[in-house]
C-alpha cells in the first residue's frame, strides 16, 4: 500500500495528531502530511504511505484550495478564533460591496506577513514559541499567490470567502490584513480545506471511514496508488530489464512518442503497473532515475 490517503480532518485535530492515528489504523509507521492545518480546521489533508513518502517533495507545494469565514469586529494574536483578542470588539455591519472593493488588493501575488503564532522561524525558533513567552516576533513578508479571491456570503460582522492559493498562503493574515483594512479587527472564525494539488474534498474519508475499512480488510480501497500520483509527469512503461537498469541507478531511454520533447520528469511504471522511479531529464528522451521507490 504505497500511496495516498486523502483524509477530511476533524476540527480540534493537529496534523500531527492524524497521522499518529493513521499509523495505527494503516499498521505502518511510514506516514506523514503533505502540509499541515491548523487545528481549527478541517478537509483534505493528504497522508503519504510507506514508499510513496519519498515522493512528498514533488507533492508538498501544490496549490490549495479553502473555504473561509472571517468575522469582524475585533482582532487576535493568532490571527483566528483561537486565539486572545487585541483589540477592544466593536460593533460591525459589513457592506458587500466595500468588502469586494478591499478583496482585490489581495489578489495575484502578494507580499503576505506569516502570523505571529506560525512554526515560521526567527533565528532557528519558531515564531510561537517566542509569542508564548511574550517576546518580540517580527517576521518578514513572503511573496504568495492568490489566484483567486471570491466573496460567496456576506451578512452582519461576517464574510464567507473562497480562495484559491499557492502553498504557503496563510488565510488567517487574508483576515487580519481585511480587518486592518477595514480599521476595525478581523480575524479567521472557520476553515474548511477543499482542494490540495489534485487531492479533493470528494475523495476524502473520515478517520472513523478509514477505521472501519480497515476492520472489514477494505483499506486499500482508499488510497490513491503511488502511480497514479503526479498526473502531470507523462508515464513511461519500461520492461523488467530496463526497471532492474533503473533500480541500479542508471539512465534509461524513453519513446519519443510517448513522452512530450522536453518533459522535466517521468513516471516510470514497471511491467506490473507498479511506479518504479521518477526519472529527471538528462538529455532528450534521456532520463537519470532520481527518485527509486
Amino acid at each position: 500500500m504505497d500511496g495516498v490517503i486523502v483524509v477530511d480532518k476533524p476540527q480540534g485535530w493537529t496534523s500531527h495528531d492524524v497521522v499518529g492515528k493513521m499509523r495505527r489504523i494503516a499498521a505502518t509507521r511510514r506516514v506523514g502530511h503533505l502540509g499541515t492545518l491548523d487545528p481549527m480546521a478541517t478537509g483534505v489533508l493528504p497522508l503519504v504511505l510507506n514508499r510513496a513518502t519519498r515522493l512528498s517533495q514533488f507533492l508538498m507545494k501544490a496549490d490549495k484550495v479553502y473555504d473561509a469565514e472571517v468575522r469582524f469586529g475585533f482582532a487576535t494574536n493568532t490571527y483566528d478564533a483561537e486565539g486572545r483578542a487585541t483589540s477592544e470588539p466593536v460593533s460591525v455591519a459589513l457592506d458587500r460591496s466595500a468588502v469586494e472593493q478591499a478583496l482585490s488588493a489581495f489578489r495575484g501575488e502578494i507580499l503576505q506577513t506569516p502570523p505571529p503564532v506560525s512554526a515560521k522561524k526567527i533565528d532557528g525558533v519558531p515564531a510561537y514559541k517566542l509569542e508564548r513567552k511574550n517576546k518580540p516576533v517580527e517576521l518578514e513578508p513572503v511573496a504568495v499567490t492568490v489566484f483567486a479571491l471570491e466573496l460567496t456570503h456576506c451578512e452582519d460582522a461576517s464574510a464567507r470567502l473562497r480562495i484559491h492559493c499557492s502553498s504557503g498562503t496563510y488565510v488567517r493574515s487574508i483576515a487580519h490584513d481585511l480587518g486592518r483594512a477595514f480599521g476595525c479587527g478581523a480575524h479567521l472564525s472557520s476553515l474548511r480545506r477543499t482542494r490540495a494539488g489534485s487531492f479533493t474534498i470528494e475523495q476524502s474519508r473520515t478517520l472513523e471511514q478509514l477505521a472501519d475499512l480497515a476492520a472489514e480488510g477494505r483499506f486499500a480501497e482508499a488510497v490513491v496508488p503511488a502511480v497514479d500520483l503526479l498526473p502531470d509527469f507523462p508515464l513511461e512503461r519500461v520492461d523488467l530489464a530496463t526497471a532492474t537498469l533503473i533500480r541500479q541507478g542508471r539512465d534509461f531511454h524513453v519513446s519519443p512518442f510517448r513522452v512530450r520533447n522536453g518533459a522535466p520528469f517521468v513516471r516510470a511504471v514497471g511491467a506490473d503497473g507498479e511506479l518504479v522511479a521518477i526519472g529527471q531529464m538528462k538529455l532528450p528522451n534521456l532520463y537519470h532515475p532520481m527518485l527509486v521507490l
